[in-house]
């Protein structure tokens, strides 16, 4: 599905990584693990087109990248470590928004993937009267709604309740399940079957 080689990055004149090289597949979970500063959530913004500051060839489905970027960009769903809501829009604008770029939905179907991760009765409540944790489900109501193959989530757990960590984890195992690939970065140690690592050191 997705592959790097050779990838390089530099920051602040210290060397992220080099010479990187690894593959996602369908049905697989590849978890980036890593000491803080070694360059995790870089490479998720690499990977995602946030950020152009590497060497290296990234491939989509054999093809690099630049020559598949519609079709790679349709088939992503990315939540990075910051909770990536408006707060002055309602998780279901949230969401109608989040989801426009890659499939029309019907309000029926947002609100209940929103009840589904515990936000029943705050569909129309402004973000920001909402805790950390209820802003950080809006961002992952987005995963049962999208079409998207591909999920590159970074620190995904953060903010969540013991209940809403075991729920996300069981959506990740069936994305994968189903034929999509995951890519994740978490402190939590994950309980999933087909769990591969990429240790960035």
């Amino acid at each position: 599905m997705l592959s790097a080689a050779n990838l390089f990055c530099e920051r602040d004149d210290r060397v992220l990584f080099q010479g990187l090289n690894f593959d996602i597949e369908e049905g697989q979970v590849l978890q980036i693990v890593g000491s803080n500063g070694s360059g995790k959530t870089t490479l998720m913004r690499i990977l995602c087109g946030l950020n152009d500051g590497y060497k290296g060839m990234i491939s989509w489905y054999g093809e690099e990248i630049s020559e598949q970027i519609e079709n790679f960009y349709q088939s992503l769903l990315y939540i990075g470590h910051r909770v990536g809501v408006n707060k002055v829009l309602t998780p279901i604008e949230n969401l109608r928004w989040g989801c426009s770029l890659q499939a029309q939905l019907e309000d029926e179907q947002l609100m209940e993937a929103l009840s589904t991760v515990g936000l029943r009765g705050f569909e129309e409540s402004q973000c920001f009267t909402l805790s950390a944790g209820q802003q950080q489900r809006v961002s992952l109501a987005k995963l049962l709604v999208s079409p998207a193959k591909l999920w590159v989530l970074d620190e995904p757990f953060t903010t969540l309740d013991l209940r809403a960590v075991q729920h996300l984890e069981n959506l990740v195992a069936a994305h994968a399940d189903a034929g999509g690939a995951v890519m994740i970065t978490t402190h939590h140690d994950l309980k999933i079957t087909n769990l591969s690592k990429l240790d960035l050191g």
